[in-house]
């Protein structure tokens, strides 16, 4: 070895070196995490480049840094995008003899926090030791030192700040105990690990451009589970979704058989095949897998641990045991990927190279109907932007396919604006798991839901067809009514979450808007209930009202419709008492220690960084002595603060004297429970059982529970669209259900949302499960005095994908 490399070497400081303690004596703040990785780039430009590629909510530095070869590092570039053409993505077939590329992802649970540790001693191994200088040859390795760093920082400055001089390994000791929301989530504490598809945070909306730009062969998704777990890898649980190829099954026994051989080399336990399956689209190991590459979840034992813990076992369980085995399997992904490095781009090329030709699953073609559906087709295209799934316009013609809303085959006319994606093109595997209508589970006892099918979640008219349709590339949009000032008024549509956002900001803006309660025609085009109007009346105080309209309608590149009069053609006119005015509602969203972190957390998300409309959190422990009547609609997500709800209690009082209660999942139930007016939950019927139904075996009770078990299906709501909560939807609604809570039939309220018999339509739910699941009312709204409670039973904006839903919130704030 020349004199030269050993120089070099030795001025690439150690994690020791750099931090002044060794990895496991502390938790390292991400600041110095980022000075660190700042350290090495500088002391070793040959061998490592760092990039920053966004910054978190709270401004945070996201980074990326790259490890290779020197002649690799130097030609990153067209390494990139001769991978892209290896998968279809770029022109050009590609040059397949080329390094494979691994990108290890640290951290994305930020109290999951050993494995930011663990990555420091990671790179420190790949530019000083000379195995790694063979592994580069043939790999290039993209290493993400921390995903999640607000939530990281949250974990880490709170253990920090309440840890002693020694490590306390007592479970019960309060530096096991971590406060509400935890670190686990980012600011607006989602779970950036179920993100990964939807990319409604900023994190997972930088990662996943820099993502989709390399397509790696393999990535790998840094964990940990409850400390009393050892450590997990692959290959993953059952059920695989059938997209998976035999070499990506194949290639996980490999890579889980040479990471034993290092855990049975220490001594160290671990777990496969078991909990962690590859069905959910938008997790780090299946969103991966779903782009051709190996995409593996590593799980450590360790959340609470601290620097240290006795576990069941009544073994202490320290941080740097849970780095090392971090480390280990890190260093271990990389050798066998370098092993391997010719299969894994030959295969990664053949993935693509098969959806091009021959699409993926039973429907080559999905089509998505467009006529009066601009907002939601909006945001759908949005989605399939960043997840860089090609898309194209109809051409015309009739055509057969699966109706998405009756279940059947049918025949349908191709019309101008719909929108076609073909599963023939590279992302063609993906496309087919976002859009089919069913998936195909082979093993309902999964880690996630089961159905999130974008048609059912975006509430659009859809259908599956067998054969690839030809599609234009562009769609020459016709133009609109003239947006000329001077109108008597203007009218605006109400179907989508982008003309709720319009409203809000009319709110903002001060602009006054009507509703219009039942539908109307004028000169000879219809609008429905829950059109918006927007006239001279009441906004006298709005200076230059035409253009501050017009203005603000250009801003949201939405469409009014000017009109010259109030005269209607039909229905209300525009003084009738079915035409009201919209207050401005003062919202306010219950918050803090009792309430669900991630229902919390998407709820105001949605408020404040969808909508952009103000809204006050208030901590439930601060609820007794709130003056609730600064507002006028409270959002109550899920949780669990029943002492809140008394019927003698403050919020009561303040809802009976006209204020408006939105409750979500269990908040629903608490008004339930506190009996504040008709609203029962629904009891299944007893069933008669033989003498010997109670007996069962011990092997058995995994699928017994299934019986019961709805871990998240797709049912079908009749929808009383008449109501102001089904504004903009036509009379049927699709919710995501993931429990069995349902309420009777309110004889004093309004039954909006209803699951009849044979409601489910995607999603595994057991079969006890499924028989109890109708007959039921999920979304509604109670009379409480002179104010009352909306409900949803389930979340309707779950994981912010859920995206029709979001109009359906929106009702209940505004409408």
């Amino acid at each position: 070895m020349c004199a030269g490399w050993l120089s070099l070497h030795a001025q690439i400081p150690s994690p020791k070196d750099f931090l002044g303690y060794e990895i496991g004596e502390r938790f390292t703040p991400h600041h110095k995490l980022v000075s660190y990785f700042q350290a090495l780039a500088a002391s070793a430009p040959g061998q490592m480049k760092l990039e920053q590629y966004g910054t978190t909510y709270e401004g945070r530095p996201l980074l990326l840094a790259y490890f290779g070869s020197t002649e690799n590092l130097g030609n990153l570039e067209n390494i990139r995008l001769n991978n892209l053409k290896l998968a279809g993505i770029e022109p050009g077939g590609g040059n397949a003899n080329a390094p494979a590329i691994v990108w290890l992802s640290y951290n994305v649970h930020g109290n999951e926090a050993s494995s930011s540790e663990a990555v420091m001693l990671t790179v420190h191994y790949l530019l000083t030791n000379p195995q790694a200088k063979e592994w580069f040859k043939n790999t290039v390795v993209i290493i993400d030192p921390c995903i999640n760093p607000d939530g990281r920082d949250r974990y880490v400055n709170w253990y920090n700040s309440v840890a002693g001089a020694n490590m306390n390994v007592d479970p019960a000791s309060r530096e096991h105990s971590e406060p509400w929301p935890g670190g686990r989530t980012n600011h607006y504490t989602f779970d950036l690990n179920r993100d990964w598809a939807w990319q409604s945070q900023v994190e997972t909306q930088h990662r996943l451009k820099k993502y989709n730009a390399w397509l790696p062969q393999v990535h790998v998704d840094y964990h940990e589970q409850g400390f009393n777990e050892p450590y997990y890898f692959a290959p993953a649980a059952e059920p695989y979704h059938e997209v998976i190829t035999p070499w990506q099954r194949q290639f996980q026994v490999l890579i889980g058989k040479n990471h034993a051989k290092y855990f049975d080399q220490n001594g160290w336990l671990y777990f496969t095949k078991e909990r962690f399956d590859l069905f959910y689209p938008s997790y780090g190991d299946t969103y991966p897998t779903y782009n051709g590459a190996i995409g593996m979840t590593y799980e450590q034992g360790g959340i609470r641990a601290g620097l240290g813990i006795i576990n069941e076992d009544d073994d202490t369980l320290t941080l740097k045991d849970r780095a090392t085995h971090h480390h280990t399997t890190g260093l271990s992904t990389i050798e066998v990927s370098s092993q391997q490095a010719n299969q894994l781009v030959d295969n990664f090329k053949k993935f693509f190279a098969e959806a091009v030709s021959n699409g993926s699953g039973e429907y080559k073609s999905y089509v998505l109907k467009a006529k009066g559906q601009q907002g939601r087709m909006k945001s759908l295209l949005e989605l399939l932007d960043r997840n860089g799934i090609v898309y194209g316009y109809a051409n015309g013609g009739t055509v057969n396919g699966y109706n998405y809303l009756s279940g059947k085959s049918e025949s349908f006319n191709l019309e101008q604006g719909d929108v076609v994606v073909n599963t023939l093109q590279p992302k063609g595997a993906l496309a087919r798991v976002l859009f089919e209508p069913q998936s195909k589970i082979t093993d309902s006892a999964t880690y996630d839901i089961t159905a999130w099918s974008l048609p059912y979640a975006f509430g659009l008219p859809a259908y599956g067809v067998k054969e690839k349709l030809n599609a234009t590339k562009g769609l020459a949009v016709p133009a609109g009514p003239a947006m000329v000032g001077g109108a008597y008024g203007y009218l605006k549509t109400w179907n989508s979450f982008e003309d709720a956002k319009f409203l809000a900001n009319c709110h903002k803006r001060g602009i006054k808007v009507r509703v219009s309660e039942k539908p109307l025609e004028m000169d000879g085009k219809q609008y429905p209930a829950g059109t918006l109007i927007i006239i001279r009346t009441s906004n006298f105080s709005v200076a230059n009202f035409d253009d501050a309209v017009l203005k603000l309608a250009a801003e949201h590149k939405t469409q009014l419709v000017p009109v010259k009069s109030g005269f209607v053609d039909k229905g209300s006119d525009f003084g009738s008492s079915d035409v009201r005015s919209l207050r401005k509602p003062r919202v306010a969203m219950l918050t803090g220690d009792q309430t669900a972190g991630l229902s919390a957390g998407v709820v105001w998300h949605y408020l404040d960084q969808q909508l952009k409309y103000p809204v006050s959190l208030i901590n439930v422990s601060d609820a007794g002595r709130t003056d609730w009547k600064k507002y006028d609609v409270v959002m109550a997500p899920d949780g669990s603060y029943q002492q809140l709800f008394a019927r003698d209690g403050a919020l009561r009082n303040w809802v009976s004297q006209g204020g408006r209660l939105v409750a979500l999942e269990n908040a629903v139930a608490m008004v339930a429970n506190a009996e504040w007016g008709g609203l029962k939950v629904k009891k299944p019927e007893e069933e008669k059982k033989g003498d010997y139904a109670d007996l069962r075996t011990y092997a058995s009770r995994e699928k017994d529970y299934l019986k019961e078990s709805n871990p998240g299906s797709i049912f079908r709501l009749d929808l009383d669209n008449t109501h102001p909560l089904g504004f903009g939807f036509p009379n049927y609604y699709y919710t995501l259900k993931s429990d069995l809570n349902m309420y009777e039939f309110m004889k004093e309220g309004w039954n909006v949302g209803v699951v009849k018999k044979e409601g489910k339509v995607a999603g595994f739910t057991g079969v006890n499960a499924t028989k109890k699941l109708k007959d039921g009312v999920l979304i509604g709204q109670l009379p409480v005095g002179r104010g009352s409670v909306v409900f949803f039973t389930d979340d309707p904006i779950f994981r912010s994908f859920w995206e029709s839903g979001k109009l359906l919130l929106a009702n209940a704030i505004f409408m």
